[in-house]
């Protein structure tokens, strides 16, 4: 697979090995994962970003290098790398102060596993006893002929510049926000026309999220109803969509949540059924609103729902009660839909600023 990055994975793997790189790359499949994992680093702040996984693998090798075993060559007996320690780099990282376990567990194994089925190794070692971790030390050894060469160096050398490569396309990303913001009021479609560009498929999940958030908030604060504890007590009060946190953060499948009817919203990425009935679970099949990330109309994602909980569950009462507990699903349609609905009532700079306020909070920018 060749993409922009992968002249600058390249770059360093020349300057780091000279005439050995070719090879080195195409015998490497840690260096091919890397290669297929930085795919969005020069497609601006839209495109996916795989920060998780990756930052999996550069903390482990950067134990790795601050031990010298690169050098020493007694990684065997290294008693291994402490958890904490380990996420606490992960979260110290640019956009990762956020990132959870699954990457370290089981999540990047498991996608390594999937792209490389005849792979000998698998790259995170663990015990998950005494919570110590390891990098496979045979996925940095490369040989070639009767030389070997260790790449850990070059490892952290292209996650870096990743990491570089991604900041940039987030503060262009910024800047184009503010720039927009202060034409807006002359040129405002040139607004509209760049949040309607990011509401579309290939977006980045966190940046999908910031702008669905941002557009239902308006949409929603111009609905009201009326409620109180007794009939001669009744005020009207305005719809709120409130962020409840980071995105991929661990809060039981909450995104969004509504005052005063107490909505609860869940945006999702993923057509998975199982994923869809693992978020109801964990809030007690209390009726949740998907966000969902996808073409396909309401009436084939819940089309898909319906067989996926009959062919998970069998007994109709059970399939009963999932479906039901799925409130109502939002897809990108709806969406752009409802922006453009707020774009004619002249709300696209709101919508903007919300953006741009979001998006400060979630990537940690001041």
């Amino acid at each position: 697979m060749q993409h922009s990055f992968t002249e600058n994975i390249k770059e360093i793997l020349n300057n780091n090995f000279g005439k050995a790189a070719e090879e080195i790359f195409q015998k490497s499949e840690l260096l091919k994962y890397l290669n297929r994992k930085t795919i969005s680093a020069h497609r601006g702040s839209k495109a996916r970003s795989s920060f998780a996984n990756l930052y999996a693998i550069y903390v482990l090798t950067d134990d790795y290098l601050t031990g010298n075993f690169d050098k020493k060559g007694n990684y065997s007996d290294y008693e291994g790398a402490v958890y904490t320690s380990l996420k606490n780099k992960m979260n110290a990282l640019p956009f990762g102060e956020k990132l959870q376990n699954h990457a370290l567990n089981h999540r990047m194994n498991k996608e390594f596993e999937a792209m490389y089925a005849d792979a000998e190794h698998r790259p995170i070692l663990r015990d998950s006893k005494t919570k110590r971790y390891w990098i496979n030390e045979n996925l940095l050894k490369v040989k070639i002929g009767r030389k070997t060469f260790n790449i850990a160096r070059s490892i952290k050398e292209i996650v870096e510049s990743y990491i570089a490569a991604k900041q940039k396309s987030f503060n262009a990303f910024l800047e184009t926000c503010e720039q927009l913001k202060t034409i807006g009021q002359e040129e405002p479609q040139k607004v509209s026309d760049f949040i309607l560009s990011l509401l579309q498929p290939n977006v980045d999940a966190r940046t999908f999220e910031i702008v669905s958030y941002s557009v239902l908030k308006f949409y929603y604060a111009d609905q009201s109803i009326f409620w109180g504890f007794n009939l001669d007590e009744l005020a009207e009060e305005n719809l709120k969509l409130y962020k409840t946190g980071r995105t991929n953060a661990n809060d039981g499948g909450i995104d969004f949540v509504m005052k005063p009817l107490g909505r609860f919203f869940q945006v999702t990425e993923t057509t998975d059924v199982k994923k869809y009935f693992l978020d109801i679970d964990k809030i007690e099949r209390y009726p949740i609103t998907f966000v969902v990330k996808s073409e396909l109309s309401v009436a084939e994602l819940r089309k898909k729902l319906q067989k996926g909980a009959e062919s998970l569950f069998l007994i109709k009462a059970i399939v009963v009660k999932y479906m039901d507990a799925v409130e109502e699903l939002i897809n990108l349609p709806q969406i752009r839909t409802i922006f453009k609905d707020l774009m004619r009532q002249g709300k696209s700079n709101q919508v903007l600023e919300e953006i741009i306020q979001q998006s400060r909070i979630e990537f940690n920018i001041e």
